[in-house]
C-alpha cells in the first residue's frame, strides 16, 4: 500500500492537514448526512424514468454520450469553481481507466436495459446495486463486515428479484421485459462494483478529476458507438432536453459528486442503504410521469428488495470497529471487534 507520502506525490495539491480526507476514520451517517444522502437518493430515483422518458426521443447510446457531455459541463464548473487539480498524475492513469471502463459499460447496459423493460422495473432491480456494495465492502472496506442477518437480507433483496421476473413472466411482451430485466441487473452489480472502487480510490484522486475523465472517456466512446450503431436521424425536442438535463446535471453531475464527497467519510454500505427507498418511489414515480401501472408482484419485488437491502445494511452496536480505519486501507493500532 503506497505511504502517506506518495499518495501526496501522486496528485495531492496541498500538504496534508489534520482532519483532511485521508487521515479521517471512515463512520456510519449521521442524521444530518443520512437525509442528505436520502434527498441525492429521491434525485436518483427519478432517473430512470428520465432515461425512459428520453428514449422516446433518442436510441440509447446517443442518450448516453450526450447525457455524459451535459455531466462534465456540471463537473468542470465545479472543479474551476473549487481550482482542482485536474492534471493526472504517475499511479492515477490506470485506477482512472478502470473506473471509466466500468461507467461506460454500466451506462450502456442501463439504457438499452431501460429500452426494452418498464421504469418500474429499472427502478427496483438497479437498487441491487446496493446488495452488490454489501458483499464487495466485505471484501475491500476496511471494518466493513458482512454478518449473517446482512447476509439474510441479500437473499431476501434476490427472491424480490425473482417475483419481479416472475411479474415479467406475466406480460406480452415477454421477451424484451426479461431481457431489459437481466441487462439492467447487470449495471446494477456493475454500479455496485464501481461504488465500492470509487471509495478505494477516492483518497489519492480528486473527485473532479474522476468524475471528468469518466465523463470525456463516456463521451468518446458511445459518441463512436452510436455513429456506428445509431445512423437514423433524430429529433431535438424539449422533452429530450429535459431528459438530458436531468441525468446531467442532476444525476452525472451533481449526484455523482455528492456520493463521491460522501464516500470520503462514511461507510459506502451505508450511504447505499439510503437507496433501499428507491423502488417506492422510482415505481411511484414511473405511475405518476410516465403512466406506467404497477403491478402487484412488481409492488410485492420492490418491498422484498428494499426490506432485503434495509437487512443487509444493519449492524449492531458490537459489530461497530473500533479500529480508525483510515482511507488508503492503514489501520491504527488500536483493537478491533469485527467478526
Amino acid at each position: 500500500m503506497p505511504s502517506k507520502t506518495s499518495d501526496h506525490h501522486e496528485g495531492s495539491s496541498g500538504p496534508e492537514e489534520t482532519g483532511s480526507p485521508s487521515s479521517q476514520a471512515r463512520r456510519p451517517l449521521d442524521l444530518k448526512a443520512g437525509l442528505f444522502v436520502f434527498f441525492v437518493s429521491t434525485l436518483w430515483s427519478g432517473n430512470w424514468i428520465a432515461i425512459k422518458a428520453g428514449l422516446d426521443y433518442a436510441p440509447a447510446l446517443r442518450l448516453g454520450w450526450m447525457r455524459f457531455v451535459v455531466g462534465g459541463i456540471f463537473v468542470l464548473c465545479w472543479a474551476i469553481y473549487t481550482r482542482a487539480d485536474l492534471r493526472i498524475h504517475s499511479g492515477e492513469w490506470w485506477p482512472l481507466i478502470w473506473l471509466a471502463i466500468l461507467l461506460v459499460v454500466q451506462i450502456i447496459l442501463l439504457n438499452l436495459g431501460i429500452t426494452y423493460t418498464t421504469a418500474g422495473h429499472a427502478s427496483v432491480l438497479i437498487v441491487t446495486s446496493a446488495i452488490w456494495v454489501t458483499v464487495l465492502s466485505h471484501f475491500f472496506i476496511p471494518g466493513d463486515q458482512l454478518s449473517r442477518v446482512r447476509l439474510i437480507g441479500i437473499l431476501i433483496a434476490y427472491l424480490g428479484v425473482i417475483v419481479i421476473s416472475a411479474d415479467s413472466l406475466t406480460e406480452t411482451d415477454v421477451t424484451n421485459l426479461i431481457l431489459g430485466d437481466i441487462l439492467v441487473a447487470i449495471s446494477g452489480f456493475l454500479l455496485g462494483v464501481r461504488i465500492v472502487y470509487n471509495a478505494r480510490v477516492i483518497a489519492r484522486i480528486d473527485a473532479a478529476k474522476t468524475l471528468l475523465f469518466q465523463a470525456a472517456s463516456g463521451t468518446a466512446v458511445l459518441l463512436v458507438l452510436s455513429t456506428v450503431f445509431e445512423p437514423d436521424p433524430w429529433l431535438w425536442t424539449w422533452q429530450l432536453a429535459a431528459s438530458i438535463s436531468y441525468q446531467g446535471f442532476v444525476i452525472a453531475g451533481f449526484g455523482f459528486l455528492a456520493l463521491l464527497l460522501m464516500s470520503k467519510y462514511f461507510f459506502p454500505s451505508r450511504i447505499s442503504a439510503i437507496s433501499m427507498t428507491q423502488p417506492v418511489t422510482g415505481i411511484l414515480l414511473a405511475w405518476l410521469i410516465l403512466d406506467e401501472d404497477p403491478t402487484e408482484l412488481l409492488w410485492v419485488g420492490g418491498f422484498f428488495v428494499m426490506g432485503g437491502a434495509l437487512l443487509a445494511q444493519s449492524r449492531s452496536n458490537s459489530d461497530e470497529p473500533r479500529a480508525l480505519i483510515v482511507l488508503d486501507g492503514e489501520k491504527s493500532a488500536s483493537p478491533r471487534s469485527d467478526p
